[in-house]
């Protein structure tokens, strides 16, 4: 059964009451499952999963086929709370691709897709809107972006950067979408964002002052010690769990007696 209100109604009555949406990322059956019973609003399936899943190097191995298929994984461990799931790289470089390809993911049990672009994607904002699909919006630091831009970098530090922003934002909302992620924005341009925006902000790495903030789990819990970005201060560390069951696993199979004839 999933949610009986919209996703977009859902977070602008968030916004409206001053009330903080607290989202996750979620790639499987239990992960949704767990952060639901834990008071999490909204479950997002990003193509963050390429990296801390599936193993790629950054988001844009991604393919339309992997997110449908963790779509489905958390869609099938969610009761009623909402799932927005990213439209991976290349996947929507049109108006009617995207609106293709979020077909596919709303099939798969999304409430609402996300794709990365301000001004750029207003078409297919557009397309989306009209097709019934509702869009959330990404700008700032957008990582299927990386490779065109030779990095990660926190965006908005200049003023012709600032005023971009400001203009992608507005750009989307008019377009249609029904909120905006904001990723590694300048906190100050983030909060001039929030303030002048009608939509919900969430944030990550852009500070506290969004309508609410997403993380990566794999981040959040220490299921990915290889790499955690400086914004993330892990409540736990899940991998060294992992490695001390195992460890205790497999001291335990050598050294049992064991039935040997």
């Amino acid at each position: 059964m999933g949610p009986m209100i919209s996703l977009a109604s859902h977070m602008h009555a968030m916004k409206a009451r001053s009330e903080k949406v607290a989202m996750l990322t979620a790639y499987d059956y239990p992960t949704a499952r767990l952060l639901e019973e834990s008071g999490v609003d909204v479950l997002l399936v990003g193509d963050s999963l390429g990296m801390v899943v599936l193993g790629f190097p950054d988001t844009t191995h991604v393919t339309l086929d992997h997110m449908a298929h963790h779509t489905r994984a958390v869609a099938r461990g969610r009761s009623t709370i909402h799932v927005l799931a990213d439209l991976p790289y290349a996947t929507y470089s049109t108006p009617h691709t995207a609106v293709a390809s979020a077909k596919v993911l709303i099939d798969a049990g999304a409430d609402a897709v996300k794709l990365e672009g301000g001004r750029s994607h207003v078409p297919q904002i557009e397309a989306l809107t009209a097709a019934g699909i509702p869009v959330m919006a990404h700008i700032g630091m957008m990582p299927q972006s990386v490779l065109t831009e030779g990095g990660y970098r926190i965006k908005g530090k200049t003023q012709e950067e600032a005023d971009r922003l400001l203009e992608d934002a507005a750009a989307v909302q008019k377009a249609g979408a029904f909120g905006l992620l904001l990723e590694l924005v300048v906190p100050a341009v983030t909060a001039q964002i929030t303030r002048s925006s009608a939509i919900p902000t969430i944030g990550i790495g852009s500070g506290p002052d969004c309508d609410g903030q997403v993380l990566v789990t794999h981040d959040l819990i220490g299921m990915f010690p290889w790499f955690t970005p400086r914004f993330v201060r892990p409540q736990a560390q899940t991998a060294s769990d992992i490695k001390r069951a195992a460890t205790l696993y497999v001291s335990q199979t050598k050294t049992s007696p064991g039935s040997a004839e």
